[in-house]
């Protein structure tokens, strides 16, 4: 199945061509998702202007625990894929938890951090209910400060909203990005 909404095509604005200069790692071309909302520049400013991807109250291990868990959670291939290719080795996730983000739950024998569980605890809720209980968030805040709280929040809803994008868009996986594990975990990383 092709993409429903067509990506733009080169040559890009000055400024779509700047951001991507900055984002792309060398020799990986601009993502499906981010062409695609290329085709509109003030879509494309407002969407790169949520990321959260810059060094922010949350270390790169749990940043990617939330984005992992709400893109499984909503089902987009596409998204989780491009983060478990780019960051999971460097966020230290394995394999065990990497399947548990996609299949399990924070009950799972991988998960021996609290915090990490935590996360996971959140990202479920959130998903399932736009809200958290008051006993996990006495939980959660009592691990987490403020700031990280809101973060977390802002990351799940921004990365829901990703999953929108590329579920409804039909976007194609990258060449490099992982694929959803099946439940019997296989090996995530991407053949060279």
């Amino acid at each position: 199945m092709s993409a429903r909404i067509r990506s733009a095509e080169p040559p890009f604005s000055a400024a779509i061509q700047s951001r991507f200069d900055g984002l792309m790692p060398p020799g990986i071309p601009p993502f499906a998702l981010f062409t695609m909302l290329a085709r509109d520049e003030r879509l494309f400013e407002r969407f790169m202007g949520g990321g959260l991807l810059d060094k922010g109250n949350l270390t790169l291990r749990h940043r990617e625990i939330v984005i992992d868990r709400v893109t499984a959670r909503c089902g987009s291939e596409y998204e989780w894929g491009v983060h478990v290719a780019l960051f999971a080795q460097k966020a230290e996730l394995t394999e065990d938890q990497l399947s548990s983000l996609v299949h399990g739950s924070s009950d799972d024998g991988c998960w021996k951090v609290e915090t990490d569980r935590l996360l996971i605890c959140i990202c479920d809720e959130l998903h399932e209910t736009a809200t958290v209980s008051d006993a996990l968030w006495d939980a959660f805040s009592g691990r987490f400060s403020d700031a990280a709280c809101l973060e977390v929040l802002m990351l799940a809803g921004f990365y829901r909203t990703v999953s929108y994008l590329t579920n409804c868009a039909a976007l194609a996986p990258e060449r490099f990005a992982a694929r959803f594990p099946t439940k019997a975990v296989q090996s995530l990383w991407p053949n060279p």
